[in-house]
């Protein structure tokens, strides 16, 4: 197939401001490549591509970031910034479509959901966070009446947020795991990966580190600098290690020194690819029962779940999963979330949609 992968239009990738978005990105690419298709990446101006997508093209578009519908309130409007990045990308994509069999979506927006039955390219989604947004919810569920099979989730949880007719097609998410190193030995060192933000819960890891008298490594970027400074005041001074966004390659090399992952999501991640990373580095997660990362836990085997918001029971946790075998940590991340498979769920999905007759006639019968 010929694939436009269109970008989200929260970041230039490259940045870290796309979130998950960007690993799912590279993932995507890199397996459908190694499948045989060819891809081409439509991406905000002064992205770049990682190593393992260096032979996909890439298109590039100027203008003004998108805001993340994850910081906005759930009764929001529709807003597109002038000069906006959104429509630019769109624009693009509509006018390059003939040249593609498939436009597939990575932006967690309204305008691509709203142009899905106007193009004459079949356009896909793959569908990045939980219900956030009146609008957005709206908008997922007209196109799930309309033909559900354009539509493909990362978990369960993330899915069962929304109004569909029916049972969603969830495809996990994939890791060049080669690219991640085991560690059997690490160090007396707790981690944290993620945005930092409110919904991302870092003030609980910060509280179990601080009551455990451990200290907490942190990376990711600052998309709240009001927040990160609270969340240092609320610990005593040098339990907290802030150590920036980093590329995966020295991310996984300082992640897997860590004896465990405290995951702490206030809302419903759609699914957790720091989770994975950890476990694919050897490292045990402590996650809280809730969206993705509650689907990615497997009690016993890669980690322990606690009761959303109960800081004691993560902090009993933590201490806990010294008994875990970080092997089978490894083994599951190699079982379940390998870049390879994931390629493989995804070309299903969209061969499946593509062939005359196939399973989205009866979904509301759109194609």
């Amino acid at each position: 197939m010929r694939i436009l992968v269109v970008s989200t239009p929260i970041g230039r990738l490259g940045s870290g401001r796309g979130g998950g978005v960007e690993l799912t990105l590279t993932s995507l690419v890199a397996g459908l490549q190694e499948r045989g298709h060819q891809l081409t990446v439509l991406a905000g101006e002064g992205s770049r591509l990682a190593p393992a997508c260096a032979t996909a093209r890439l298109w590039t578009c100027p203008g003004v970031d998108q805001p993340s519908w994850q910081h906005q309130g759930r009764d929001a409007a529709i807003t597109i910034p002038d000069q906006g990045l959104l429509p630019r990308l769109w624009q693009r994509a509509l006018a390059e479509q003939q040249h593609f069999d498939v436009l597939l979506n990575l932006a967690y927006d309204w305008l691509p959901l709203w142009l899905t039955p106007q193009g004459q390219t079949p356009l896909f989604h793959l569908v990045s966070m939980g219900s956030v947004a009146a609008v957005m919810d709206a908008a997922i569920a007209e196109i799930a009446d309309w033909n559900q099979g354009r539509l493909a989730f990362h978990s369960h949880a993330q899915a069962a947020d929304f109004n569909l007719p029916a049972p969603p097609l969830v495809v996990g998410n994939g890791f060049d795991l080669a690219a991640y190193s085991f560690c059997a030995d690490p160090e007396p060192l707790l981690g944290w990966v993620g945005r930092i933000a409110p919904e991302k819960g870092l003030e609980d890891a910060a509280a179990v580190a601080a009551q455990l008298g451990q200290r907490l490594a942190i990376w990711g970027l600052v998309e709240d600098p009001a927040y990160a400074a609270a969340v240092e005041a609320s610990v005593p001074a040098g339990c907290l290690d802030w150590r920036g966004f980093l590329p995966t390659a020295q991310l996984q090399a300082e992640l897997g020194r860590c004896r465990v992952l405290i995951n702490t999501p206030k809302w419903n991640e759609a699914y957790g690819n720091v989770v994975v990373e950890a476990m694919a580095c050897g490292v045990p997660v402590v996650a809280y029962r809730r969206g993705g990362p509650g689907e990615l836990v497997e009690p016993g085997v890669n980690g322990l779940l606690v009761p959303a918001d109960n800081v004691a029971a993560l902090a009993a946790a933590v201490l806990e999963s010294a008994t875990i075998d970080r092997s089978s940590c490894r083994l599951w991340a190699e079982t379940h979330a390998s870049r390879a498979a994931f390629a493989e769920r995804i070309e299903r999905w969209l061969l499946a949609e593509l062939a005359p007759g196939g399973p989205g006639v009866g979904l509301g019968g759109g194609r």
